[in-house]
């Protein structure tokens, strides 16, 4: 199922005979190896031997070994260096502060600096709220984390998870112009956590928080909500529950069914899994199944903890127990957040007509979409080289920069689902179809959508 992507690129400088054969001698090579060329480049050329950067992908660290160790055995070929592309693009850090302002004599410094900025700093004083007008905290959003649950990585630690927080800040600044920046935390008790942050807060207009293992995410985000007066916003949980209800809402109009007559099976109650219930809920469902480690979540389950107690109490309306099989019966929609290889296509064909599959965990989804695709007529995952990817980069950029724009105190379930519409409806009725039921991620107009409506939604409820 996997295919050589950019995430594992190289590039391999090596010298070659000058013959007419060499490049098809190498290319062939690499093919044999499973790896995608992506460019070939004379860089050197001597009347015994050509210099070339041979650019191709590769599955994964030992597979781009693979394809360096296959060059090497080729006659007359000699392999002088290998540079892995994605660290090439982590040397020194993804991202910079740069000056707003010109520093060119002493009267900018004057201004920027001492003296002027003194008076600056007495309004402030005087009228705290002008900090939104007169710093970066009108345009910053702090990105949050302890390195707990990072990726599929799990507990990596702090300084193991600045590359993501770094690339979410750019992600930040590249689809919103949202100025973002990393605060990885050195410690993984709650109440430090949260204090830190609360400290913290006066230099930004929101705080991301990412990657914090459930279920202290949830106490993490609901007391600093209680405590800050900008808003608080759980990626994990609610960027992907965005994404999801907007993909669904778009699944269902190509099966042409009502969310209020499917039977949908949640796969994974951690914090996406819980976000992506909650937002459901809202749109009130024929019925919602959780499922997890331990099977289906119901009302006369021993040893629940506090989430999944309140995910109890609001599905399962039957109170049916067994495994994730015996939920999957009937069912229109399966949302897996959760674990790869969980089911196949026969389990698929258990479920109502017209399935839905939702299969997200990265990098190896629950099913193997191709093999979801014998019986589901929609198919998603999280990955980018198949159709109806679910990525998190569609909601939360548009989300903060409407909350910064409306000077969101907080943030709402409303707003939520006002950026789950606005990013499904950026699909036009001409565009929809099984294969594209969310916009890509490099759609321009979805991150201004998505403001928009969050600052109307902000704006209206006054918040």
């Amino acid at each position: 199922m996997p295919v050589p992507g950019p995430g594992y690129s190289i590039t391999v400088r090596l010298e070659a005979p000058p013959s007419a054969s060499a490049a098809g001698d190498l290319t062939s090579a690499v093919g044999h190896a499973g790896g995608v060329i992506t460019a070939f480049d004379v860089v050197e050329s001597h009347g015994d031997r050509v210099v070339i950067d041979l650019t191709c992908n590769a599955l994964s660290a030992n597979h781009a070994k693979d394809i360096t160790d296959t060059l090497e055995t080729l006659p007359g070929i000699v392999v002088r260096k290998v540079s892995d592309r994605t660290f090439l693009v982590h040397l020194g850090g993804k991202i910079e502060v740069t000056s707003k302002v010109p520093l060119r004599n002493r009267d900018d410094l004057s201004r920027a600096y001492t003296p002027g900025v003194a008076r600056v700093c007495q309004a402030i004083a005087e009228n705290p709220e002008d900090a939104r007008r007169l710093t970066i905290k009108r345009n910053t959003v702090a990105v949050v984390t302890d390195g707990s649950a990072v990726l599929g990585l799990g507990n990596i630690g702090p300084a193991a998870a600045l590359p993501v927080m770094e690339g979410k800040a750019a992600l930040f600044k590249k689809f919103a112009g949202v100025d973002a920046w990393p605060i990885c935390l050195d410690t993984q008790d709650t109440e430090e956590i949260i204090r830190t942050v609360q400290i913290l807060a006066p230099v930004y207009g929101g705080i991301n928080l990412e990657d914090i293992a459930a279920p202290r995410c949830f106490e993490i985000e609901a007391r600093l909500r209680e405590m800050l007066d900008i808003p608080v916003f759980h990626d994990d949980q609610h960027g992907t529950a965005i994404v999801v209800v907007a993909a669904l809402r778009n699944a269902l109009r190509v099966v042409e069914k009502d969310i209020k007559d499917c039977k949908i099976v949640v796969c994974g109650a951690g914090a996406a899994g819980s976000a992506i219930i909650r937002l459901l809920l809202q749109q009130t469902p024929g019925d919602v199944i959780a499922v997890d480690v331990e099977g289906i979540v119901h009302r006369d389950r021993e040893n629940m903890d506090v989430n999944l107690k309140s995910i109890a109490e609001r599905t399962n309306k039957k109170n049916v127990k067994g495994r994730l099989h015996d939920a999957l019966v009937g069912a229109d929609v399966f949302i897996g957040v959760s674990a790869p290889n969980l089911f196949g296509a026969e389990q698929v064909a258990t479920m109502n007509s017209d399935a839905i599959v939702f299969a997200l965990a990265n990098p190896d989804p629950e099913i193997d979409p191709m093999e979801a695709q014998k019986h589901a007529a929609v198919v998603a995952t999280g990955r980018s080289d198949f159709p109806n990817q679910i990525n998190n980069v569609l909601a939360f950029p548009g989300v903060f920069r409407g909350l910064l724009d409306a000077h969101a105190r907080t943030i709402t379930d409303a707003m939520l689902l006002a950026a789950a519409n606005a990013i499904a409806d950026v699909v036009t009725p001409d565009q929809l179809n099984a294969s594209f039921i969310v916009p890509s991620v490099f759609d321009a107009t979805v991150a201004g959508a998505v403001a928009e409506a969050v600052r109307k939604e902000a704006a209206a409820a006054k918040v």
